[in-house]
């Protein structure tokens, strides 16, 4: 996925849930405070300490980051953590190392019973999980699954499966899968904690990418990585159960063929009694749920649905957190998400496939937040008349279908946020009666507090949001507006102005781009140009501006008009809202920059070449100039799958239009990186050299997709951005 770190960034305030592990109960939940987990009661925010910074110090926490990840292993921090059901035993993880796209960690068990803690693993281990019972932890480990028993000093760990290699993946996923698809843990416990659902991905056919490290030894090192290219062979995955007792294996029965569809979720029901797994084609625009049984492998398609471009993932578009299946009624139905009425709406399907709509208008929803079952409420996020800000809203769980509906269930949604204009954003408890409610927008700072619904009312008074907004240092010199093209394409932006800004005079302008569907660069949240590289106060104005195919809540067609035309629509929507804003009395003609990573960085050069009247100075970091290289999942998701539309790759590619660069463009480029690799801008190089185009290259050795790795590195880069900046497109009024 070419998700540019500012786009992490903006998401940051969603992601401040991480930190809080929510009980069944629904009033309670657990986090991590000063080295120790502790337990907060709601409404009277008590706490308790479950496990003390003392009990944890064989663990050799730093505390540099107290309030750690309580989501398990994809938890961040030092600590990550996993309770068995009865909360008498908690798997402990931690020494996190990040290598690629999997985090690796140190195991232990700590029984709060006895107060003794005991090592699982002291070698770094994939995707460790307590089983429900407490009574074994699971992990992978050289391509492996085991199990061992919880807390047992000196136990054993037994392989649950022998087969695994480097070709062959037990319980965990290769990149694509990990990148595109989300998924990161590749195994499930039963609920009666007997057997495990996982994931098997074969890479045998997979290419081989092979990255160089020059830096760490006086000989090069050769890393080779699985990476399934445009058109090329993908990872061929199964889905099989092991029954701990046998250590045998039942495989699904799953329909198709393996090496031409994806199985991107898979859970356990409520009750056990089946697996539900949810199948693309390799195009990603047939989606089918299945449940299967566990003891025979017998599958059977429950939902079906395709769309003339493509489908979405609940984990693409939502950070709401939760899983894909948000189940309802003990188990009977899920709540499950669609745009087949052209907008991203909420249904509820049964196990048999019924499905019925929660949610309806001509509006999306953002994300599902949960539910309070007992009121019958569904609480989703949205915003219906402004796409760059973000609401909770409340809708019936029991929509009229029958005489004697009650007249809310007829009822519009219902807005739940109180009126305060900004991104809005809810970690709900179980029960849906609390939740955590976190706020921005360009005006103030982040905040959060804890409410209770469904009125939205702050537990404590004193800590209301209302109470603590802290305005943003460049609230004021910032603007929100929308602009028409000569196409008439109507487009939200932003825009900074310098503090000193003169009416009279004529600015530089630098443009903030991203512009694929995996992301949006205009949304109503605290310092929405997180370019830390630029003086905003030194003679610029910035803007960025959101065109078709960005991941906003506009409706299907708006998001899906970019089908097969990545880098040619979003990029003509850029390079006209750029004459629309040069008509504009302070803005200079000849000083136009733009500047993006990854998505944006592709779109940065395609803008320098394709229209060189327009921008003159480019800055384009980790960007992927030749479509035909990067991943499968991605590429065939949003382009189609080759060979029928390889014309629209090349048409679509900066590479094709190299030649006509006439400005300055700096290109940057992790030599590690692994995800768009660094492969393509040596292909670019060669087209700009050929030409006898001039260009400054910066490739930063070893660093990945995110360019931060290396002690200076940020620093560096910063500068350097800067300083192409000033000496291209000199800064002022004039």
């Amino acid at each position: 996925m070419r998700l540019p770190l500012f786009l992490v960034i903006v998401l940051a305030p969603s992601f401040l849930f991480a930190q809080t592990n929510w009980n069944k109960d629904g009033n309670t939940y657990t986090t991590v405070e000063n080295n120790s987990i502790v337990e907060v009661t709601l409404p009277a925010m008590t706490k308790t300490t479950l496990v003390s910074a003392d009990q944890l110090a064989p663990l050799g926490l730093s505390g540099r980051e107290r309030n750690a990840g309580a989501r398990g292993p994809r938890g961040g921090g030092e600590l990550s953590y996993q309770f068995s059901e009865d909360h008498s035993k908690v798997l402990l993880l931690s020494k996190p190392v990040r290598e690629y796209h999997n985090t690796f960690y140190n195991a232990w068990v700590f029984d709060r019973k006895t107060s003794a803690l005991a090592p699982i693993a002291q070698t770094h281990i994939l995707n460790a999980k307590i089983s429900p019972d407490g009574s074994k932890v699971a992990y992978v480990f050289n391509n492996n699954i085991y199990s061992v028993d919880a807390g047992a000093p000196g136990a054993q760990a037994i392989a649950l499966t022998t087969d695994g290699n480097d070709h062959l993946l037990n319980g965990w996923f290769d990149y694509a899968y990990s990148e595109e698809l989300y998924c990161i843990d590749g195994f499930r416990w039963s609920p009666d904690s007997k057997s495990i659902a996982y994931w098997q991905n074969d890479l045998s056919k997979v290419g081989i990418f092979y990255m160089i490290n020059n830096t760490d030894s006086i000989y090069p090192k050769i890393i080779p990585i699985p990476f399934s290219k445009v058109g090329e062979p993908i990872a061929k995955a199964r889905i099989g159960v092991v029954t701990l007792a046998t250590r045998s294996t039942k495989w699904m029965n799953i329909e198709g063929d393996p090496a031409s569809h994806y199985l991107a979720r898979m859970e356990w029901t409520p009750d056990g009694g089946h697996l539900i797994t949810q199948q693309f084609n390799r195009a990603q625009n047939n989606s089918k749920l299945m449940l299967s049984d566990p003891a025979s492998g017998a599958s059977k398609v429950i939902y079906n649905e395709s769309d003339e471009a493509w489908i979405d993932l609940k984990a693409f578009w939502s950070h709401a957190g939760g899983t894909d299946w948000d189940w309802i009624e003990n188990g009977k139905a899920f709540l499950w998400v669609s745009e087949k009425d052209g907008w991203r709406h909420i249904y509820r399907v049964t196990l048999d496939g019924q499905e019925t709509l929660l949610t309806k208008g001509n509006y999306d929803v953002t994300s599902v937040n949960g539910c309070d079952e007992k009121k019958g409420y569904l609480y989703f996020g949205a915003s219906p008349d402004n796409a760059t800000q973000r609401y909770l809203y409340r809708a019936s769980l029991h929509p009229a279908n029958a005489a004697g509906t009650s007249a809310r269930a007829n009822a519009a949604p219902t807005r739940v946020t109180p009126d305060l204009a900004g991104t809005h954003n809810y970690s709900l408890s179980p029960n849906g009666r609390w939740a955590m409610h976190s706020f921005s927008s360009h005006l103030y700072a982040p905040a959060t507090e804890w409410i209770a619904l469904p009125e939205n009312k702050p537990l404590v008074e004193a800590d209301a949001i209302t109470k603590h907004l802290t305005p943003t240092p460049l609230g004021k010199q910032t603007s929100f507006f929308t602009l028409t093209t000569a196409d008439g394409v109507k487009m939200d932006a932003w825009m900074i102005k310098p503090a000193s800004f003169d009416s009279t005079k004529k600015y530089p302008v630098v443009f903030y781009t991203y512009s694929e569907p995996v992301g949006a660069t205009v949304t109503d949240v605290a310092n929405v140009a997180r370019a830390s590289f630029f003086n905003v106060d030194s003679g610029y104005i910035f803007i960025s501006v959101e065109g078709r195919g960005a991941q906003t809540p506009k409706g299907r067609a708006w998001r899906k008009s970019i089908y097969k035309s990545v880098g040619w629509i979003n990029v003509n929507d850029q390079a006209a809202a750029c004459r629309e804003i040069l008509k504009w009395s302070f803005i200079d003609k000849e000083r136009v920059a733009v500047f993006g990573s990854s998505g944006g960085g592709s779109t940065t050069q395609n803008l320098l070449f394709r229209f060189p009247e327009l921008y003159k100075v480019g800055l384009a970091s980790a960007g992927v100039p030749n479509q035909l290289i990067y991943n499968t999942i991605y590429e065939e998701r949003f382009m189609g799958v080759l060979p029928e539309n390889r014309d629209a790759y090349i048409k679509c590619s900066p590479i094709t239009y190299a030649k006509g660069l006439q400005g300055h463009l700096l290109i940057m480029h992790g030599t590690g990186d692994h995800n768009v690799n660094y492969q393509g801008e040596e292909m670019l190089l060669n087209e700009l050299i050929k030409y006898n185009r001039q260009f400054q290259f910066m490739p930063y050795p070893n660093r990945t997709h995110g360019i931060t790795e290396g002690e200076g590195t940020i620093q560096h880069k910063t500068t350097l951005m800067a300083n192409f900046l000033r000496q291209y497109c000199p800064p002022g009024g004039r």
